[in-house]
């Protein structure tokens, strides 16, 4: 069941959910451009979540401010970080001993990874469909986490090419999936793309978390 935490703007819409096989992880993952009718609802969000609860991690999606229950409204970017800020003060409250990794899917992911370089209890980045022609992502090779992209290499909003230029600058470690076909919204590529999800929370798994 969705619950209120606290947000900058006022509450925020959030669901918070266990995994049957806890492995002392968690994961934030953040959703798409609210504008164009992004929610913590979104298949792609859904599927990241999916695949971080197989590989024991508890999971904390939210809507972003003005979205379905949270309070506010669309602030640029700017005070949607600040709501994936109180997101992961929420996860550090709640599991302070645990790693935290943050995901997001498209305008989240930006949003996701700002807001995660001011949370020194985050020790890994997942980016899905990440919107490099749309957002300066010119920040991310100077925060040295984990980092791994599933990108469908038709993606309207993140050639492949610029996706790859970037990673390049990226210290290790980090990887890229490149789902044959797929554009930025993984329309019929939805196998394919929970495949490549399932691989690169293992990754992640293996480089954030101890047994």
């Amino acid at each position: 069941m969705t619950f209120l935490l606290d947000g900058p703007a006022g509450p925020l819409e959030a669901l918070h959910s266990r995994a049957s096989n806890p492995r002392g992880w968690a994961a934030l993952v953040c959703h798409p451009h609210p504008v164009f009718g992004g929610t913590m609802h979104n298949r792609v969000v859904y599927r990241i979540a999916k695949a971080f609860l197989a590989a024991g991690a508890d999971v904390l999606r939210f809507n972003f401010r003005g979205v379905g229950a949270s309070r506010g409204g669309y602030d640029g970017g700017i005070g949607e970080q600040a709501d994936a800020a109180a997101a992961l003060a929420y996860l550090q409250k709640n599991y302070p001993h645990d790693p935290l990794v943050v995901a997001g899917f498209s305008f989240g992911s930006w949003v996701g990874f700002q807001a995660a370089r001011n949370c020194p209890q985050v020790v890994g980045r997942l980016g899905v469909g990440v919107p490099v022609a749309r957002f300066d992502f010119s920040f991310l090779p100077a925060v040295t986490l984990p980092t791994w992209v599933v990108q469908g290499d038709t993606d309207e909003f993140g050639p492949a090419a610029i996706v790859e230029s970037l990673l390049s600058r990226c210290q290790e470690p980090k990887g890229l999936t490149l789902v044959p076909g797929a554009n930025h919204f993984f329309d019929k590529h939805q196998t394919e793309l929970a495949t490549a999800l399932a691989a690169a929370v293992a990754w992640l798994q293996g480089r954030c978390v101890q047994d």
